[in-house]
């Protein structure tokens, strides 16, 4: 079985690369040669999914990968109005062209074997949206999209395409992403119901409960891991 982690070296995509080991043979892409060279993978490809896409899609054709996970990110803070060209096309080419287009790569021998396994990593502010936020949202709601009409393209061919939604997570990205907004930890955890920030490892073994096939019967959801975050408050 071989599994790719996009966006590995570091994070939630560094958790699931550790958990899917005991699944298959891991790859590894990201933009950091020496981060990814620190990972325990079978190999690893470094690649900038928003310019160089294509050193990716060929590697995944190379590898012939039954298990995708889409788990590279950028988010950007701030005011719509002052978002600049460079910024929208890099987000949404992160977070929205580029994993549809390795999934468009990853397909074929997925249907060839006819089994695979897609698990994209969408965000909780994908299914409610997030004020200032509002590339990162619209990127992540156009992943939730995504899963349920290739679920319902690739069921016949028992492939499964589903997306986690996680809220706060305790990653690098969360720390960063509090720097950039107005708010602080404490005032962001006293709006999470269960007044905690969501582990890596509980990302990554949702993941592995996804691709295995005890969750078979399950596709094109869009499960929100949010400590209770998506329920209100």
């Amino acid at each position: 079985m071989n599994i790719l982690v996009t966006g590995a070296s570091k994070g939630i995509g560094k958790e699931i690369a550790k958990e899917l080991a005991s699944v298959g043979d891991v790859y590894i892409a990201g933009r950091d040669e020496n981060a990814l060279k620190l990972c325990d993978s079978k190999g690893y490809c470094v690649c900038d999914i928003a310019e160089n896409i294509e050193v990716l899609a060929s590697f995944i054709e190379e590898y012939e990968i039954d298990i995708l996970v889409n788990n590279a990110a950028e988010y950007i803070y701030g005011h719509i109005e002052e978002a600049t060209k460079d910024e929208i096309q890099r987000i949404y080419a992160t977070n929205l062209m580029a994993p549809t287009y390795l999934i468009s790569k990853t397909v074929p021998h997925m249907k060839e074997n006819k089994w695979g396994r897609i698990v994209n990593i969408g965000s909780i502010s994908g299914a409610m949206g997030e004020s200032y936020a509002s590339l990162y949202s619209a990127s992540k709601a156009g992943l939730i999209g995504l899963t349920k009409a290739l679920a319902l393209e690739l069921a016949e061919y028992n492939i499964t395409v589903n997306t986690i939604n996680p809220g706060w997570v305790e990653t690098e990205l969360c720390d960063k992403s509090i720097e950039e907004s107005e708010f602080s930890k404490e005032e962001i955890l006293e709006c999470i119901p269960q007044k905690r920030f969501v582990e890596p490892k509980e990302v990554a073994k949702l993941v592995k409960y996804l691709v295995s096939d005890d969750a078979k019967g399950l596709t094109g959801q869009a499960i929100n891991l949010c400590a209770g975050l998506s329920v209100g408050i």
